[in-house]
């Protein structure tokens, strides 16, 4: 089993920035890739960002890519996003989610609000 625990959110005026933690404990997460979800109210959790096992390669969705940035320290058993320039329309609860093979994980979410 794995426990995910994200944290960082807050509330943030437009343009501003924030980071997200995810701390996993319970297991390791050298073989989990991570990836970051997001839901708004009254929509559907949608895919923001992702990053496999050793950190060599992430990819983003087009409406985050170029502002968000996903990493992981392994050693510390943690992955972040960082958050750029960010914009009213990127409030929602961010999770986390941690998968290997049939293995699949997920944070309890955290909020961020962007002010216009």
């Amino acid at each position: 089993q794995v426990q995910l625990v994200e944290s960082g959110g807050g509330l943030v005026q437009a343009g501003g920035s924030l980071r997200l933690s995810c701390a996993a404990s319970g297991r390791t997460l050298t073989r989990y890739g991570v990836n970051w979800f997001r839901q708004a109210p009254g929509k559907e959790r949608e895919f923001v960002a992702a990053i496999n096992y050793d950190g060599e390669y992430t990819y983003y969705a087009g409406s985050v890519k170029g502002r968000f940035s996903v990493s992981r320290d392994n050693a510390k058993n943690v992955a972040y996003l960082q958050m750029n320039s960010l914009k009213p329309e990127d409030t929602a609860v961010y999770y986390c989610n941690a998968e290997f093979v049939t293995h699949n994980y997920w944070g309890q979410g955290t909020q961020v609000t962007v002010s216009a």
